[in-house]
């Protein structure tokens, strides 16, 4: 007999799979708390905060809320500067897009590890996941699991309830912790047993299971993530950077400097908090959305991003439309500026 109850540590996203392995280790008596790590690179909470389209979707962290419908515990940790690494130099490459999925769970993993021994001297007996075998086409295959359980340090105290039954017994099972029998052998892309299992726990709002959590899995992200650093000719980023990349429209124009336009009144609220970082650019004559400058800039490159920003707007068939040259020392001066055709506007400018 153990002196003390079992205890286990869930990387809990926020997703459905997470909220699943936790509430089956639930069932079984386990007492659980939930850790997240915070990259930066999360889709949830961004976008729909922030968009005027998603104005009424429910704003809300989404591992926060699983936490509170599981009744557990939640440790959310920042790892945006340790998480370099892992997206500059990662070990098993990239997926489709910007996505080290694979280093990425090695490091999730690995964080819990020394997580639990720094924090609380061990008192947690064993990590949980919500992976499933098959349904990432690089983090979650049968031949990954291995890897992240390895290369993490975790070992056979990482157990997967949702596909524990198509893997070797961990030690909370062999070890009597666990009854390998109310485990379960999910596997493939199909999400309906998942649904099935959360209607029988009674779930019925959870994350959408579509779409991935992160942006690096996202084309358009990538691709501006990866322009970023050829126009900086360095591959390093900051926080600022990474929220900027979330929102606008971006064109780049010139090898200089690029343009971001906000695409709603959200967006505009939310890139004013960036005015005194970026020259930024706003219409005063006729509505329309501000802008930010990301780059050096000269007068007359300012005179070809203000028309750009102006044919955004709803001046965008007047002759003339003044705009407002925000600098980050708070200078300011207004430019008149015809706007640029919608024609002429190459459409390898956007990125």
């Amino acid at each position: 007999m153990a002196d003390r109850p079992h205890k286990a540590i869930a990387l809990l996203s926020g997703g459905l799979d997470s909220m699943l392995a936790v509430r089956v280790i639930q069932e079984q008596g386990i007492e659980v708390e939930g850790i997240n790590f915070y990259t930066g690179f999360c889709v949830e909470g961004h976008t729909h905060a922030i968009r005027n389209e998603h104005r009424e979707k429910t704003k809300r962290n989404n591992a926060l809320w699983s936490a509170e419908q599981l009744g557990i515990k939640l440790h959310i940790v920042d790892v945006i500067e340790e998480y370099k690494d892992v997206l500059l130099n990662p070990r098993h490459g990239y997926g489709s897009h910007m996505n080290p999925c694979l280093d990425c769970k090695v490091f999730m993993v690995r964080k819990a590890v020394e997580w639990i021994r720094e924090n609380y001297h061990n008192h947690f007996d064993f990590i949980i996941t919500g992976e499933v075998i098959g349904q990432r086409p690089k983090s979650q295959l049968k031949k990954s699991m291995p890897v992240v359980a390895r290369e993490s340090g975790a070992e056979d105290i990482l157990l997967r309830p949702l596909c524990a039954k198509n893997l070797a017994p961990t030690k909370p099972e062999r070890e009597g912790w666990i009854n390998r029998d109310q485990l379960y052998g999910f596997s493939g892309r199909n999400r309906t047993p998942q649904m099935k299992l959360a209607a029988s726990f009674g779930f019925t709002d959870y994350a959408a299971p579509a779409g991935g959590c992160c942006f690096l899995t996202d084309a358009s992200y990538s691709g501006k993530l990866v322009d970023l650093w050829q126009a900086r000719q360095s591959r390093d980023y900051e926080l600022d950077d990474i929220m900027l990349l979330k929102v606008g429209r971006h064109l780049r124009p010139e090898k200089t400097f690029k343009v971001i336009v906000a695409r709603d009144q959200g967006e505009c609220k939310f890139m004013e908090g960036y005015r005194n970082q970026y020259v930024s650019l706003t219409p005063v004559s006729h509505k329309g959305p501000m802008a930010l400058i990301d780059g050096d800039i000269s007068s007359a490159q300012l005179d070809l991003a203000a028309s750009i920003v102006a044919r955004f707007g709803q001046g965008k068939l007047a002759d003339e439309v003044m705009l407002e040259v925000r600098k980050p020392d708070n200078h300011r001066e207004m430019v008149k500026i015809r706007p640029m055709p919608a024609a002429q506007i190459p459409q390898s400018w956007y990125l």
